[in-house]
């Protein structure tokens, strides 16, 4: 039975994640109140669920940023219109031949702006959605959608 109440409280709503994403916006300093201020901003998780959920971001960045997991690498538009200029030859899907690694700056800032879903993206996140459930953003973009990143998970789902 416990088990069954540790996985449901790693459940969280888009609600729950916006709430969360704005409250450590908000509080940018560290004081000793600082985990109290969030848990007011995000009613609807107790403290130490807020603490372990940030523990948990913490540790996706950590791998994101030692390089265990990749950053997902989209086409930009330039690459969709070559592609489509030259029959398609160029690459489409976003799936790294080491070309990339160049233009992350320009990467960057196209994530920042926002790249539509593909179909592939979106029959995956049905799949992930179907396995884990509406609020498991984070164990459907790790197992399914490994392109997006859970907020955006949680994002395209509204």
């Amino acid at each position: 039975m416990a088990m069954e109440e540790t996985s449901s409280s790693h459940s969280w709503s888009w609600e729950e994640e916006k709430a969360f994403e704005k409250a450590l916006a908000v509080y940018t300093e560290d004081g000793d109140d600082l985990w109290e201020k969030i848990a007011a901003d995000v009613p609807m998780k107790t403290l130490e669920e807020i603490m372990h959920h940030y523990q948990l971001l913490e540790e996706d960045v950590g791998a994101i940023e030692s390089g265990l997991i990749p950053l997902p690498i989209y086409p930009s538009s330039k690459t969709t219109i070559e592609s489509v200029s030259d029959g398609g030859s160029s690459k489409k899907s976003g799936h790294g031949n080491g070309h990339e690694s160049s233009k992350g700056s320009r990467l960057e800032q196209e994530r920042r702006k926002g790249i539509a879903w593909s179909e592939e993206e979106h029959r995956l996140f049905l799949l992930g959605l179907e396995k884990y459930g509406k609020g498991d953003w984070r164990s459907i973009s790790r197992n399914f959608v490994v392109t997006r990143t859970p907020t955006q998970v949680a994002s395209h789902a509204q």
